[in-house]
Parts: structure tokens; sequence; C-alpha cells
């Protein structure tokens, strides 16, 4: 009997070739395009600009429903707004809230991509045997003691650290059909299928259409307080603590500083953000929590060097694990790191394999 795939079908050219793929092996394939846009955000639109979030939300739609009919395929569009409002939005706001840096993209595969749309979808009545998408990443599922999540063949489009905090359940049955191609080629077959206009397509550039984040929080977030030293003095005021994150050096406006100032850390409760030179960022070790360990906790490879990345686009360090424990780990890094900020996803890799993820705390 054929197999049916669901794909998530964005409006962009990764994921209309992913179907078209799909269908080309054989599958049996439906489209399903999340709606994650309710109109409570005061947002405007931006010519140019691609998200995942915003009033633009009917244009992907459009795009993703034109896909299908190209393919011949059913098309859905499945509504989860309540859900990605409390999961992504909210968490988003409240992490910033408490002085922390959230990764959305990584929350909302998570909590919506790979979770909400499924259930959402099979409410509908719309059931299917695979879930797929556009993203480069690549799966192997050998053995409990090795990763199961790996690194995609195009090293500059890997989404591997999107894709982190992923169960090995969530993951059971999802496939990645780009994971062993290059982005060029993708665009190149785009263009060989007579798909020029989505290979052409500009990809999305942020998790929110307009790219400026103070439109999720209200007035009452933009509460002014302390710019204030490691030792406590004070340098000035701040325009409300969901404006900055460790590690940031523009938009301070501190002058008369004999060497160049950053956010250091953030205390939520005093409403104070404490600034010092880039040296005081510089840390070899990190806790972790909420860990998503994706090997077998006795697996040799928890034993040997790793690389970890501790924010996206992060080059990546050579590091070992010091502590273990459920929910917990702790690393220490080969050479000191710049800005590990608490609320970032600390990813750790064996080679192309993710070995395992957590929510950087301190």
């Amino acid at each position: 009997m054929t197999k049916r795939v669901a794909v998530g079908l964005s409006g962009g050219v990764d994921s209309a070739l992913s179907a078209y793929l799909l269908q080309k092996q054989g599958y049996d394939v439906v489209g399903l395009t999340m709606a994650t846009w309710d109109g409570s955000v005061n947002m405007p639109a931006v010519e140019g600009r691609e998200g995942c979030y915003g009033p633009s939300e009917d244009k992907n739609i459009e795009e993703a429903k034109l896909v299908a009919d190209r393919l011949g395929i059913p098309h859905y569009v499945v509504p989860v707004a309540g859900e990605y409002k409390t999961k992504v939005l909210d968490y988003f706001r409240a992490e910033y809230r408490a002085g922390r840096t959230p990764n959305p993209c990584v929350r909302c595969n998570q909590s919506i991509k790979f979770g909400a749309l499924h259930l959402a979808a099979r409410k509908m009545g719309i059931e299917f045997d695979y879930f797929a998408t556009g993203h480069y990443a690549r799966l192997d599922f050998k053995n409990e003691n090795e990763p199961f999540l790996y690194r995609a063949l195009d090293a500059g489009k890997d989404q591997t650290y999107f894709l982190s905090r992923l169960s090995a359940e969530q993951l059971s049955t999802v496939l990645f059909p780009l994971g062993n191609m290059r982005k060029q080629d993708v665009k190149a077959l785009a263009a060989e299928i007579g798909w020029e206009d989505f290979a052409t397509k500009r990809e999305s550039q942020d998790f929110i259409e307009c790219g400026d984040y103070s439109v999720l929080f209200e007035e009452s977030d933009q509460v002014p307080g302390d710019f204030v030293d490691v030792s406590g003095k004070v340098l000035g005021r701040h325009k409300g603590i969901v404006n900055y994150t460790v590690g940031q050096r523009k938009g301070l406006n501190i002058g008369g500083q004999k060497e160049p100032l950053f956010v250091v850390a953030i205390d939520a409760a005093k409403n104070q953000v404490i600034l010092g030179p880039r040296s005081a960022l510089s840390c070899i070790q990190v806790s972790a929590i909420d860990l998503n360990l994706m090997v077998n906790e006795n697996s040799p490879l928890l034993r040997e060097p790793l690389d970890a990345h501790i924010r996206l686009g992060h080059k990546g360090s050579p590091a070992k694990i010091l502590d273990l424990e459920p929910g917990r780990i702790r690393v220490e890094f080969e050479t000191p790191q710049f800005a590990a900020a608490p609320g970032q996803v600390l990813v750790l890799y064996s080679g192309d394999g993710v070995i395992a993820s957590a929510i950087i705390d301190k």
C-alpha cells in the first residue's frame, strides 16, 4: 500500500521541491500549511521581507496552494494560531521579560511544526504515515548509542540547530528530502521543472515578518531602569530590559567610557542591565537545563570531545561534558567563548550527529 506523506508547505522553494521529490519517489503526497497569523499584533507589512508570522500570511498560503495545484495534490490550511500564540509568542515575551534570550524558531519546530500542526491536521480528518519538511538535515536511526539527527550535506544551509529540541518520537516518522542536496541544486531543479518563480523567491528572514521584535511587547514592558557596571555603579538609563540581550553592544548610548561596553547580564528582578567590557563576557563553562539527550545515556560518545554551539551562527568550539544529570548538563569549552546568553540553545555534535541540546541557564 502506498504510504501517505504530509508535506509542510510554506510557499517557499524548499518545501515545494520536497513535495515534488516525494511525489516522484512514489509517495501519496498532501500539503499542509499552518495558519498562525491572527491579527492580534499591530505589525506593518514590509515590502520585500519574508517571515513566518505576519500579515502577509495569505500570500504564502496562496503560493503553497499553487505548489499543490501544480502537483495535483490536496492542500489543507491548518489553523494553529492559538497554539502559536501560547507556545511561541507568549514564550518569547516571557523569556525577554525574565532577562533571557529565546530562540523562537527552535521553539516553533518543537511545539508547533512537529507538534500542534500534526494534532490539528488529524483532528481535521487528515491522515498520513509520514511528515516531511524542506529543512536541510538528515536522519539515520541506527541504534540507541548513535545519533539519529545529522547535519545536512550542504553545511552552509544546515538546520539541525533549529531541530535539536525534537525527540526521537517526533522525528521517527519524519522525512527530510533535501538533506543530501545543496541549495544551489534545489534552485536549479526548480528552474529545470519550470518553477522559476519559486527558484528566485526571497527566503524567510526572521520569525516575524517585519523583523522588529518591539511590536510583540506592550507599553508596560518598556519600563526604564538603570544601566550599571559590574561593580553596581550606575552608568545611565535603559529603555526596558526587553530591548536588550547578553552580548549586545549597539544601541546602548553610553558615552565617555575608556573601552566599548557590552551587555554582560540582565537582572530582571532589579530591572537592571549590567554592562562591562568584552572580556567580562568570556566563559569557559556553561550550564544548561531542559536537556534533550539524543543518544542513550550510556553512549560512549558522551565521554568524547564534542563540538559545542551556543547560538545560531556560532562556529562551534571543542568541548567536553563535565556533568550530566536528568534534565541538566554542564560543559567546558577548550577555549573561552563569547557571550553565552541564558535562554539560548546549546547544541552538542559528535561529527555531524546531534548528541544533545539544552537551554543555557548560566
